[in-house]
């Protein structure tokens, strides 16, 4: 993929985990021939930024090596899986994310959108229900729920049967017109056309986990990117305390009870101001941005109270933040303020400059407070 700064390289580790060596590997790569930090996305991949052309084909005969990238492209952009990481060695949530992942790459694999997705979220408490997902797998008394996404009901299989029937609910969604011209979401086809009752003879459980936090997890340590931004060093210091699971929190899982590098780019604790802010990547590494994104939000992150969110969008896109948030967009004539809503609702406020922008936003989560 292109971008103003060059060609950007995805990464989609298997079943969402990154080996020591393969960490190791991957932060030597992007020294060598891309920008020195890499970015892990909202939806648990990292990205490679300023590949050189020329460098590009060198660069994925060496993750081929890491079994980081597969041969076919085209088949590797349906491997959009998300993993739950907080398993263990008893959970079956690695091999059914292979197993799934392996069904992708088949060549009677269905030919879905390129976001379309799957997430495997079989541990004991769901915790990737915000994520962005078309197809979920939950843990189940009886086994595995396997359920679309905008439902609340879904079809309960034995853990072996389960990717499996994740590609049934797959092909489902295309013989139903779900993606018409290539592109499309389970979400809304179900607001077009009612799930087949076959597809809904057991509940969701009606709890979930919210977003983990930073700290100390069962199995490994929690920690937050800013911004999802990831030097190349950083990964290369947390791969020498042990192998790394992605989430799309932002946060790297890091396995292990060993002690973490002491670094500042690294969100150690769960009030951590900068974790309460999105921000794109904006300018210059954006040319559909209108302004810098990132400096502004984290000058912004103090003024955010625990339990909002604030998103900054160099365009009314909002690739960093797609749901409602208090949202700050750039724009050639200032910034224009969503008090509630995505980067493409309707502004309340437009063409502010900085100091309105803080006074704005001050009167915002003061007033949020009060309710």
């Amino acid at each position: 993929m292109a971008a103003c700064d060059g060609l950007v390289v995805r990464v989609r580790p298997r079943a969402g985990r990154l080996s020591q060596e393969q960490a190791q590997g991957l932060a030597q790569l992007a020294q060598r021939w891309a920008h020195p930090v890499l970015e892990l996305t909202n939806r648990a991949n990292l990205q490679l930024r300023g590949v050189d052309p020329t460098h590009h084909a060198h660069l994925l005969g060496a993750l081929k090596d890491l079994d980081l990238v597969d041969a076919d492209a085209e088949r590797e952009a349906l491997r959009n899986v998300q993993v739950q990481p907080f398993w263990d060695a008893a959970d079956p949530t690695p091999d059914l994310a292979l197993q799934l992942e392996g069904l992708l790459a088949r060549d009677d694999a269905p030919a879905l959108p390129a976001k379309f997705g799957f997430a495997v979220d079989t541990g004991p408490v769901p915790c990737l229900r915000e994520a962005y997902a078309d197809i979920r797998l939950e843990r189940h008394a009886d086994g595995v729920l396997v359920y679309p996404d905008g439902a609340l009901r879904g079809v309960v299989v034995p853990a072996a049967d389960a990717a499996d029937t994740a590609l049934l609910l797959a092909r489902w969604f295309l013989q139903a017109g779900g993606a018409p011209a290539g592109r499309g979401r389970m979400r809304a086809l179900l607001q077009r056309i009612p799930l087949p009752a076959s597809w809904q003879v057991a509940p969701r459980w009606q709890g979930a986990q919210s977003r983990p936090l930073p700290g100390w997890h069962q199995m490994g340590h929690l920690v937050g990117l800013v911004f999802g931004l990831l030097p190349a060093v950083t990964l290369s210091a947390l791969a020498t305390v042990g192998a790394l699971r992605l989430t799309p929190w932002r946060c790297l899982l890091v396995e292990g009870d060993a002690p973490l590098p002491q670094l500042p780019e690294l969100i150690t604790k769960a009030d951590d101001a900068r974790l309460r802010v999105d921000a794109c990547t904006g300018v210059p590494g954006c040319e559909q941005a209108a302004g810098p994104t990132r400096e502004l939000a984290l000058a912004l992150a103090p003024l955010v109270p625990p339990g909002r969110r604030l998103h900054v969008s160099g365009c009314t896109k909002g690739c960093a933040h797609p749901r409602p948030a208090v949202t700050v967009v750039a724009t050639r004539h200032g910034f224009d303020l969503i008090r509630h809503g995505t980067a493409a609702g309707v502004p309340d406020h437009t063409g502010l400059d900085h100091d309105t922008l803080v006074h704005q936003l001050q009167q915002s989560f003061s007033h949020a407070a009060h309710l």
